[in-house]
């Protein structure tokens, strides 16, 4: 099957590139009701960069926290809906954050210019209008959300994304500097997401030579990141990670994901892990399925003294257990790549079950 995707329409990268901002969106601020939305991450507000941010005397602002729980389709509704009714159409969206906040800004684009609830789009190519213009400036890399043509959402029945063409940003800045600030421990999560993303998109029956050469190079950098001689969070491999997101996000975009995912929407829909965390949780039990990576993994775990946790599933319900599975089991794209057009001889509720029970 050929795939014809739409990419980032502009990217910006460097350090400082962050100043580029205002430029950018003075060429767009007479359409519509001739304002921006910017939706940035609680973390910013009464920090240094809150001050740095082009805002207009005719923007609005929302500062969102998106701990503890990722974004749902009430949280994206709801701000559409304020938005619209107190100040009208903005000309464009802008966000400033991680995956979570990359995910709200891009569905919230589509949802100003489609009726109805945001549960109703949940899937691929449900939208109906192309929504309106948005900026990308992730503040963490590693989700790959920056060049994804998904936000993905937490519903009342299912966590899925919003998935089509008008979904991927208009325009993306890529400033290293902005991820500095990182935790160490979320600079792992994220970071292995990113690898985790190559390790799935390269070893299911979906690779092909272009989705194989984003993951290449990002693979090449995170190893560089997490394992080389010059190890850590430093400014230079914050340089490289920001590149490896972005490449990673392109691999798997020309490819899929893999069991791993699957298994995080599940622990990320029923018990509200974080997809990053979910996704470490859930690969290193993994070692039947991806064992090379599996290996490689351990190696960085072990290098950046991240211990993650085991025996979780001792502690959950069979009715979450189940609950869990039948999200997983849910994601056909997932599997289908994974394992192969016949997964559904091979792959049952109860098999994820046991995958879970590993945990």
């Amino acid at each position: 099957m050929h795939k014809n995707f739409k990419n980032i329409e502009k990217v910006v990268y460097g350090r400082g590139s962050f100043e580029t901002m205002d430029s950018i969106l003075d060429s767009k601020r007479n359409e519509n009701d001739k304002f921006f939305l910017f939706v940035v991450d609680n973390y910013f507000k009464g920090k240094e960069l809150e001050k740095r941010i082009p805002v207009k005397s005719e923007d609005v602002i929302r500062f969102i926290d998106v701990d503890p729980h990722e974004p749902t389709t009430d949280q994206v509704d709801n701000l559409r809906d304020e938005i619209l009714k107190t100040k009208g159409l903005p000309a464009g969206v802008v966000a400033i954050g991680g995956g979570s906040i990359m995910d709200i800004a891009k569905a919230v684009s589509l949802m100003f210019n489609n009726e109805g609830s945001s549960t109703l789009y949940q899937g691929l190519n449900l939208v109906k209008k192309q929504g309106i213009y948005h900026l990308g400036v992730p503040t963490i890399s590693g989700t790959g959300a920056e060049v994804s043509m998904t936000a993905v959402l937490t519903g009342p029945e299912k966590k899925l994304g919003l998935k089509c063409d008008w979904t991927v940003f208009n325009q993306v800045i890529l400033d290293p500097e902005l991820i500095a600030t990182v935790p160490r421990e979320n600079w792992f999560y994220v970071g292995m997401d990113t690898y985790i993303h190559c390790v799935e998109s390269e070893t299911g029956i979906l690779n092909n030579a272009f989705s194989l050469a984003y993951a290449e190079q990002s693979m090449k950098l995170c190893r560089e990141i997490y394992l080389g001689d010059q190890a850590g969070q430093t400014p230079e491999n914050d340089d490289k990670l920001m590149v490896a997101s972005l490449m990673g996000g392109l691999s798997l975009t020309y490819s899929e994901v893999g069991v791993c995912h699957a298994l995080s929407y599940g622990l990320s829909k029923i018990l509200h892990y974080k997809h990053c965390y979910g996704n470490c949780v859930a690969f290193q039990h993994l070692g039947d399925y991806y064992p090379d990576g599996l290996k490689e993994f351990n190696e960085m775990l072990k290098k950046h003294e991240v211990v993650l946790p085991k025996n979780l599933s001792k502690d959950w319900t069979e009715e979450q257990i189940t609950d869990m599975a039948k999200v997983a089991y849910n994601l056909p794209h997932m599997w289908n790549h994974a394992i192969g057009t016949d997964w559904k001889e091979k792959i049952t509720v109860d098999t994820i079950k046991e995958l879970y029970k590993r945990f």
